[in-house]
């Protein structure tokens, strides 16, 4: 399953070909077997509230969400090697590194997640 994401507050969109970690196997390996996101790419890892970029190949950003799907916080281009956290998130979503200042996605602003089949 993909899903989009949608910044309702900005009319703008995350990613639309966004992959979905929803269990302990898939939320294990996250982007680890990946070499970089391409534009539209993604992985929304629920449910999530740490994250860290230890063997992987490229930077990323991190958008922290509650269940509601509104921001909790955000994080810009976290490079290899680094821990991240939001203990109040619900899930994060990562994203290509850029995304989320080309989009003006801030704390506050309200996602909406829609399968795409």
């Amino acid at each position: 399953m993909t899903i989009m994401v949608r910044n309702q507050t900005r009319n703008t969109v995350l990613a639309d070909a966004a992959d979905v970690a929803d269990t302990s196997e898939k939320r294990r390996t996250g982007l680890l077997k990946h070499t970089g996101l391409e534009p539209g790419q993604g992985l929304w890892i629920v449910p999530c509230e740490s994250v860290h970029s230890f063997f992987m190949k490229f930077a990323i950003d991190l958008v922290y969400l509650d269940r509601q799907k509104k921001v909790k916080r955000v994080r810009h281009r976290m490079v290899p090697w680094r821990m991240s956290a939001c203990l109040t998130a619900h899930s994060i979503l990562e994203l290509p590194a850029g995304v989320v200042a080309a989009t003006g996605t801030q704390k506050g602003d309200q996602l909406e997640i829609v399968e795409q089949h």
